[in-house]
């Protein structure tokens, strides 16, 4: 991204971590960075590596980059398959950054609810004593709010048959790409998605009947894995 504003003795970082509320974050990072015409950073954390987040997560990730690009955030930084401490973690990008303003929410169903209330909100003051806070009182999602429509992901393989690509869920020996297959709720046909990470980005396609219904999705350069050539 890297869209440098004019000032730089000002920089902000908004810390979103999952659920409805990474948008209206993001947002209020935005107007703030806009006013002070500094940069703005957004930071998710999670200690699963990115290839493994259920669709809904995936999904919220795929927003909060789109809107990063949209409102030409500075970068858009991924922390996945962090073990550390999540002050552990606000503290190095905040240092490598030259962060003064850090954004986070009042209240969330993940781990960012931990350092918005009582001690540990005081452990992160110690943490990253150099930057100024901004609390956001947040609306906690409810079940309406949900993209809860999938079965628990399984590991499965993209491969390429004749004209058209399919998921199967043995590994198989031609050429394939690994990723995770979602199943539509309440369905006997293998329909949902799939998604892939490649080059460090989620890549989701719509699968109907075992078969890819957008294979114009797929990454060109992630194709010829799937060719072999045989």
């Amino acid at each position: 991204m890297k869209h440098l504003r004019g000032r730089m003795d000002e920089s902000i970082l908004v810390c979103v971590y999952y659920g409805l509320n990474g948008e209206r974050l993001i947002r209020r990072g935005h107007k703030l960075a806009t006013l002070l015409d500094c940069p703005l950073y957004v930071l998710t954390v999670d200690a699963k590596p990115l290839d493994a987040f259920d669709a809904e997560k995936s999904r919220y990730m795929e927003q909060w980059r789109e809107l990063a690009e949209e409102l030409q955030v500075e970068e858009f930084i991924i922390k996945d398959n962090e073990k550390r401490p999540i002050q552990k973690v606000v503290n190095e990008i905040a240092r490598n950054y030259d962060i003064t303003q850090i954004i986070v929410g009042q209240s969330a169903q993940s781990r960012w609810e931990e350092i918005t209330k009582g001690s540990l909100l005081n452990v992160l003051l110690k943490e990253v004593p150099f930057v100024d806070f901004h609390i956001v009182s947040i609306k906690r999602p409810t079940e309406d709010d949900s993209y809860d429509v999938y079965e628990k992901g399984v590991r499965a393989y993209l491969v390429e048959t004749e004209d058209h690509f399919k998921v199967a869920f043995t590994c198989p020996k031609l050429s394939s790409i690994e990723g995770i297959f979602f199943k539509e709720i309440g369905t006997d046909f293998d329909n949902g998605i799939f998604k892939f990470t490649y080059n460090n980005k989620m890549h989701e396609l719509t699968i109907t009947e075992g078969m890819v219904v957008n294979p114009e999705k797929i990454p060109d350069n992630a194709k010829p894995s799937l060719n072999p050539g045989m």
